[in-house]
């Protein structure tokens, strides 16, 4: 018979290993609980009514960018609006809010990929991300198309390629199991071939060198899911911080239950009761 599962803590983004399938824990304080073997269980998650804010520990009525307080959502650069919008960078004209940050995080190699998660989409991450930011996706097959030398570029080369291709997850469709079978290597070169001579400009304005075309395979992703769920009901700590049912899939930063789905990464430094109930 297994251990009882009974813990308290601050939820985090729920760490994720790739394999086949991806292997997930839940982050609940400085507990980590596998959760593959959990599947076909029933789970239950009580709000306890404190958000911490996960860079300075205060706590704060209302979580901002996915776990920070609005005094840090104010100050740190990894909430500042160039994160979602990456083209937006003004570390080049001496503004951002932490450089050094920055010089860590935008200022290295960036990989502009494409993904299946509901459909075609193009992407950015960071090199030391892959593939860990195609799992919080949900994806179920990626392929990288270009390394880039900085996350303001990677910005300006998602920007040219979003006129032809999608950059947003259809996260109801992705939850389903809704996802079309593609080629991404044939997309890639389609791709590619379509965006060629703004490539060529943003090369002669940045560098022949800061753009590197890569010639890698897909990557395809398997997730633990024994049932997909017809419709998608989300759950909500804010309005009920009561969450229990049989955990039937886990994807992307998502836990499916049979009463509903749970966005872990959305209730970031929500303190929380996690338990198995059988």
């Amino acid at each position: 018979m297994s251990a009882p599962i009974d813990v308290t803590g601050r939820l985090r983004k729920m760490p994720a290993e790739a394999g086949n399938p991806v292997a997930y824990e839940l982050k609940v304080g400085d507990t980590a609980v596998p959760l593959n073997e959990l599947i076909g269980r029933t789970l239950r998650l009580d709000f306890e009514g404190v958000i911490r804010c996960i860079n300075c520990d205060r706590t704060t009525k209302k979580s901002f960018s996915q776990g920070f307080c609005y005094p840090c959502f104010r100050k740190l650069a990894a909430c500042d609006s160039c994160i979602m919008s990456p083209e937006k960078c003004h570390f080049h004209l001496g503004t951002c809010r932490e450089p050094e940050w920055g010089e860590r995080n935008c200022m290295v190699e960036h990989v502009v990929y494409l993904a299946n998660s509901s459909g075609l989409k193009v992407g950015i991450t960071r090199g030391s991300q892959v593939p860990t930011r195609w799992i919080d996706q949900g994806a179920v097959d990626a392929i990288p198309m270009l390394r880039v030398s900085s996350r303001y570029l990677s910005g300006l080369v998602e920007v040219v390629c979003k006129q032809h291709v999608a950059d947003r997850t259809n996260w109801r469709a992705m939850l389903k199991g809704d996802v079309p079978e593609l080629d991404l290597q044939d997309e890639r070169r389609k791709l590619l071939s379509l965006i060629d001579e703004d490539l060529a400009q943003l090369k002669q304005q940045h560098g022949e060198s800061s753009i590197q075309m890569v010639d890698e395979a897909a990557l395809s992703l398997g997730y633990p899911v024994q049932v997909w769920p017809a419709k998608v009901k989300t759950h909500n700590l804010d309005k009920i911080p009561e969450v229990e049912g049989l955990l039937e899939g886990i994807k992307g930063q998502y836990l499916m239950l049979d009463t509903g789905v749970l966005n872990i990464r959305k209730f970031t430094g929500y303190e929380v009761r996690f338990r198995v109930l059988d």
